[in-house]
């Protein structure tokens, strides 16, 4: 079956690893389903694992891809939550929790093998390409708001970095629930997109704000973390689910942390409980997920160029 997946691993120059091809069609095995894939979209996993993040050279090639939207063996509509592992179901009850591409084979391909715990149904009100972008990046956003932000309607939340599927769902999820949005960005044109979506205020990245807010939400790492400690009103709290920036800001604001009691609180993908409830969140309300662009499969190289560069609003998604 095609299939674009990671057959090197380059730090450096992560698509040099990405090849498109053949492979083998996936093995049905005891409490797994094999589910034709509809629409899958990417995330920067999929970057991090072309740089060997999570992904050691022995597990090679590794199709890549977390979510994806299908149809099971049965002829059902359903959504993959790609966190495998830690459940008892499909694999070991002692298998440590991964993303699918960490260990298993995942979605950039016309067929995948997921445990049969990890499908929920696919609401008929969603496209397979609308659901396919809800695994991650939006389910990570519907976590970090509702289960780790600790925020109510009316209060300000900060949202790093105007552009990104996480940064875009945090958006029309925070203004779904009644709060104030405020988002950061480097780019103009990306800032005027978050105001259309529903963005409250949009400042210039590292911008000076006319007050402090409740909560930030991070997923830029480095390049903002000063900025989000100081964006802090007392007793805040910054929950970050990602370094795309880089892990290690030049100072942490530890000074700063103690004295306000700022709370960090980390915030990694979400459940199959949270997943169905994002999905009943959609369906129910009409919030829809920001797509910037549909791929075929065969394009996928370009679609990878694209969200190395950050040339994205939004979420991508490909076709096999």
């Amino acid at each position: 079956m095609f299939a674009a997946y990671a057959a090197r691993i380059d730090p450096d120059d992560p698509l040099a690893g990405l090849e498109l091809g053949e492979l083998p069609e996936p093995e049905a095995r005891p409490g797994w389903s094999v589910v034709t894939v509809k629409a899958a979209s990417l995330n920067h996993h999929d970057l991090w694992s072309l740089r060997g993040v999570g992904l050691p050279a022995e597990r090679l090639p590794m199709i890549l891809g977390c979510d994806a939207a299908g149809i099971d063996e049965h002829g059902n509509e359903v959504v993959i939550h790609s966190v495998i592992g830690q459940s008892g179901h499909g694999v070991g009850p002692d298998e440590p929790r991964s993303i699918l591409t960490e260990r298993y084979q995942g979605t950039f391909a016309q067929r995948v093998a997921v445990p049969t715990w990890n499908l929920l149904p696919k609401p008929a009100e969603l496209s397979f390409e609308e659901a396919a972008c809800l695994p991650t990046a939006w389910l990570t956003a519907y976590r970090m708001l509702f289960t780790n932000a600790g925020v109510t309607p009316g209060q300000t939340v900060l949202v790093q970095g105007a552009g990104g599927g996480v940064a875009t769902a945090l958006i029309v999820l925070g203004k779904a629930a009644g709060l104030r949005v405020w988002v950061t960005g480097r780019d103009a044109a990306k800032r005027d997109r978050a105001l259309a979506l529903g963005a409250d205020a949009v400042f210039e990245s590292g911008a000076r704000l006319p007050e402090r807010v409740h909560a930030v939400m991070e997923t830029v790492g480095a390049a903002t973390w000063s900025h989000s400690v100081k964006a802090l009103r007392p007793g805040g709290t910054i929950v970050i689910s990602g370094a795309t920036s880089g892990p290690n800001p030049k100072a942490a604001e530890l000074n700063r942390i103690f004295f306000l009691e700022l709370k960090v609180v980390g915030s990694t993908m979400g459940t199959k409980e949270e997943l169905a409830d994002l999905l009943s969140l959609c369906a129910t309300t009409g919030i829809r997920p920001v797509i910037d662009a549909v791929h075929p499969l065969t394009e996928a190289r370009d679609a990878f160029a694209r969200l190395a560069e950050g040339d994205v609003f939004g979420k991508l998604v490909l076709q096999p």
